[in-house]
């Protein structure tokens, strides 16, 4: 079982430097946001395989992220939330925009194992 677990700026970069780790950005008005945490939650507490994957969200409008944000540079051409970052070994690996556990397990299959 995995656990879905809140970032902020005491552990984002500890999580994203991990050897695997997804990352759900999302701001606090942003329902769709919500939701796709909401699935990834669920998901996390009944998902099998994937142990050694850390999954996390930020939300991105809260206070303290200016060193997240300025060792995102890709970060200024997100257009829409939710938005997902996979990393390996604190590398981003692929991207996408919304939700999507289907999306996310294709990539995270390619990335991860591949």
């Amino acid at each position: 079982m995995a656990e879905f677990e809140i970032i902020g700026r005491d552990n984002w970069e500890e999580f994203v430097n991990s050897p695997k780790a997804v990352l759900m950005l999302g701001k606090s008005d942003c329902p769709a946001c919500d939701a796709f945490a909401k699935e990834l939650t669920e998901w996390c507490e009944g998902c099998e395989g994937w142990d050694d994957v850390r999954f996390g969200k930020l939300i991105i409008n809260q206070p303290g992220l200016a060193g997240f944000k300025k060792q995102s540079p890709w970060l200024a051409d997100v257009t829409d939330l939710p938005f997902t970052v996979i990393y390996k070994d604190g590398e981003v690996q692929k991207t996408f925009m919304g939700g999507g556990l289907n999306r996310l397990t294709n990539r995270m299959e390619r990335v991860y194992r591949g």
